[in-house]
């Protein structure tokens, strides 16, 4: 387990928490906390889907400045792979992953919390990518995530501005999903990863990866990739099961094995 990042799992559902103190800073040790816990969440049999959260007060506040302001070019040459990795690397977690924010998504708490397939804000959330007001870019999937989410001309009015964006901004222009009160948004997205603790999880990892990748290509490559997946699930247990279930029972009684 990391120093600052941890894996919880019950019943089915991981919960990775970031836990650094005050605000939830990424610094270098988080994101190579990130890393470990998104390869341990992705071999781990026992979890089905995942909450990413910062906890109660603060999801995160942004990269660790201080750690960054004395880097040379040539430092950042040697980190960038692990500052954008690391986000990637939740992103690729082959499993249903929803964000619940309260507080801060700010800047690099921003480009981790678009890597969930999912974003559930607390009513006092904040998200923003401010990194013009520093002199620097987004550096995580910022430029990249938030205008596929909220289309390029939005994206780039908010990055380059760098101004903040609360819960209902960010819900009306497709930034998150749901808002929730405070006291319930960790609740309420533990509640819709445990939808997933008994569906057929080979089937969520091809649509996952067909959604994903299809965005990265043009039509024609992307739904290359959809036939690919979906001849695919027909190799599994679950697709019989599932049919059969459906044939014999109706729809959506089907007890599938993962398998």
């Amino acid at each position: 387990m990391g120093e600052f990042v941890r894996l919880e799992v019950a019943d089915g559902v991981g919960t990775i928490r970031l836990d650094r103190p005050k605000m939830n800073a990424i610094s270098t040790g988080v994101q190579r906390d990130l890393l470990e816990v998104a390869a341990e969440a992705t071999e781990r049999d026992d979890v089905r889907a995942l909450v990413l959260t910062g906890g109660e007060r603060v999801f995160a506040a942004g990269n660790d400045v201080k750690e960054m302001a004395d880097w040379s070019y040539t430092d950042m040459v040697d980190h960038v792979d692990l500052v954008q990795g690391s986000v990637t690397a939740i992103a690729r977690i082959p499993k249903p992953v929803v964000a619940a924010v309260n507080g801060y998504a700010l800047g690099g708490g921003c480009e981790l919390a678009m890597a969930a397939d999912l974003r559930f804000a607390a009513d006092n959330a904040v998200f923003g990518q401010p990194e013009v007001l520093l002199g620097i870019t987004p550096g995580a999937g910022g430029t990249q995530r938030l205008a596929r989410l909220v289309g390029p001309s939005r994206a780039k009015e908010l990055m380059f501005t760098g101004r903040m964006v609360k819960a209902e901004e960010a819900l009306a222009i497709g930034l998150v999903d749901r808002i929730f009160p405070a006291a319930d948004v960790i609740a309420e997205a533990t509640a819709w990863a445990a939808q997933f603790v008994n569906a057929a999880p080979y089937a969520l990892r091809a649509i996952k990866d067909a959604v994903d990748r299809g965005l990265e290509t043009d039509l024609e490559t992307g739904l290359g990739i959809e036939r690919q997946h979906f001849a695919g699930v027909f190799a599994t247990e679950d697709r019989t099961t599932g049919m059969s279930s459906f044939i014999e029972n109706g729809p959506g009684k089907a007890v599938f094995n993962g398998r």
